[in-house]
């Protein structure tokens, strides 16, 4: 009798070992899937933009709001700050969201210089310009201030500038000099990508800084030594789409805001081609490879550098064309 009531204990003690094993697996279970399931909803791109309905009939407003949508969109989930949240194991989409908004910032650098004032003399509006400071902020800053509360002051600055140019009490000017004025700062903006995409290719290690001059013809500035690491090919590919997104986006509006200076120029099939070459760069391959040029493996850094390169070379031509009028 004795030597049963002591076997109870020990078969108790075991059994409530057991049950606190399997608690412990089936909580961690719970998390790994909580943190698949909230890594994967927020590992995909954004797809497009919703305008709403628009006034195109006053020049500026499809791009405004265009910018306004974007930085909407982002501030939504913007995901490069994040600090407590599964998300931070994400690297993908953040690139592609910082990219993002250094288009965005070319696009409102030029809106508060050029396109919202007749001469460059001309006092700065004062919405355009306070957007501009808040996209300027921090974008891995996770308070005091914090990204996300920036993009917010940013698209909200906007939305009270898009209303000033409904009624007049702000202006923007399609001009053939503010239109070349945007599109060297695009032409600069993706000279700088593609660079970052060609030497991503793991048999360069030497590359030439290549820039363009007042003419647009391109110089050699000097050699550089390079050696991109494995792990951050990835993160130029997705830099560069996120650039390549905006710049979609962007040329739609370019094409309503300054549709009678490309007509009458006679570039609409050009801005088409460009257009249609910017949405062709988001593309989603399985796994970013970066295979050598005989291999039979893809380098996906130096696919998109060659569709990315054409869109820049139009409109460098787009460029030619404007200025010869």
């Amino acid at each position: 009798m004795e030597k049963k009531e002591q076997e109870r204990p020990a078969s108790n003690n075991k059994e409530i070992k057991w049950g606190n094993l399997r608690l412990f697996y089936a909580v961690c279970i719970i998390v790994l899937i909580f943190i698949v399931t909230v890594m994967y909803r927020n590992s995909e791109k954004p797809t497009g933009i919703n305008l709403g309905r628009i006034d195109t009939n006053v020049k500026g407003t499809t791009f405004i709001k265009t910018n306004q949508a974007l930085i909407e969109q982002a501030s939504k989930n913007w995901l490069p700050n994040d600090l407590f949240w599964p998300t931070i194991f994400l690297d993908n989409v953040p690139n592609f969201q910082i990219g993002e908004l250094e288009a965005i910032r070319y696009n409102i650098r030029v809106l508060r210089d050029n396109l919202s004032r007749m001469r460059t003399t001309d006092k700065i509006d004062p919405l355009t310009d306070k957007a501009f400071n808040a996209l300027s902020n921090d974008p891995y800053k996770w308070w005091m201030p914090s990204a996300e509360s920036k993009l917010k002051l940013a698209d909200k600055l906007l939305g009270e500038y898009y209303k000033n140019v409904l009624s007049r009490k702000s202006n923007f000017y399609p001009r053939f000099d503010n239109f070349i004025q945007l599109l060297e700062q695009y032409a600069s903006l993706m000279g700088g990508v593609n660079t970052k995409l060609i030497n991503a290719s793991k048999d360069v290690r030497r590359i030439m800084v290549i820039s363009e001059d007042v003419k647009g013809a391109e110089k050699i500035n000097e050699i550089k030594n390079v050696n991109i690491p494995w792990y951050e090919i990835d993160d130029n590919f997705y830099y560069a789409e996120g650039v390549a997104y905006v710049l979609y986006e962007s040329f739609k509006a370019i094409q309503i805001d300054f549709k009678d200076i490309i007509k009458s120029n006679k570039a609409t099939t050009l801005v088409n081609n460009i257009t249609n070459e910017l949405g062709s760069c988001n593309f989603e391959p399985l796994v970013i490879l970066n295979g050598d040029t005989d291999s039979i493996f893809a380098n996906h850094c130096l696919n998109l550098s060659s569709i990315f390169n054409d869109a820049r070379q139009k409109i460098n031509s787009l460029i030619s064309i404007l200025k010869q009028g």
